[in-house]
């Protein structure tokens, strides 16, 4: 008996924050709807790259984010973003030749998958990157929290 009224208490704080944000339900329109959003600060971070803005990069990026290089190196967000605004390729800023958005968690997550082609610092060579974003929505904005890219074959001049 004594758990009792702890537990009634620890239950009716906890109640109005779950039904502060209840999961979505998914169906193809709200799922394309949260592409979009995926696809929209895709380009936004590609814009503020190309205006080497940090500033607004953190603003996109979770406070935790990591990318893991295709040398298998992992940077976290401050890192990443000042070699990104200094110049380095990477696959913000690249097009995707076969981009896929997939939402999950009712449209708290989504991944991003695609391939690139991207000029690689340590040899000059272009390569094909096989690269995937992970995406979370932090209440009421989506952020990028996670990237990989993967090396993929050389892309010869014509």
């Amino acid at each position: 008996m004594r758990f009792v009224l702890p537990l009634i208490a620890l239950l009716t704080l906890a109640a109005p924050a779950a039904l502060a944000h209840p999961p979505s339900i998914l169906n193809k329109g709200t799922s394309e709807g949260i592409a979009d959003e995926v696809r929209d600060l895709r380009r936004r971070i590609a814009v503020a790259i190309k205006a080497k803005d940090p500033a607004a990069l953190r603003g996109m990026y979770a406070e935790t984010f990591q990318h893991i290089h295709t040398s298998a190196l992992i940077v976290g967000r401050d890192a990443h973003i000042a070699a990104a605004v200094s110049g380095t390729a990477v696959i913000e800023i690249a097009e995707a030749t076969d981009l896929v958005i997939r939402v999950y968690a009712g449209g708290w997550a989504a991944v991003a998958s695609g391939t690139s082609q991207l000029k690689a610092t340590d040899d000059g060579k272009t390569y094909a990157v096989r690269w995937m974003q992970f995406f979370a929505r932090d209440e009421a904005r989506l952020l990028l929290v996670a990237s990989q890219a993967t090396r993929a074959h050389e892309i010869k001049a014509p």
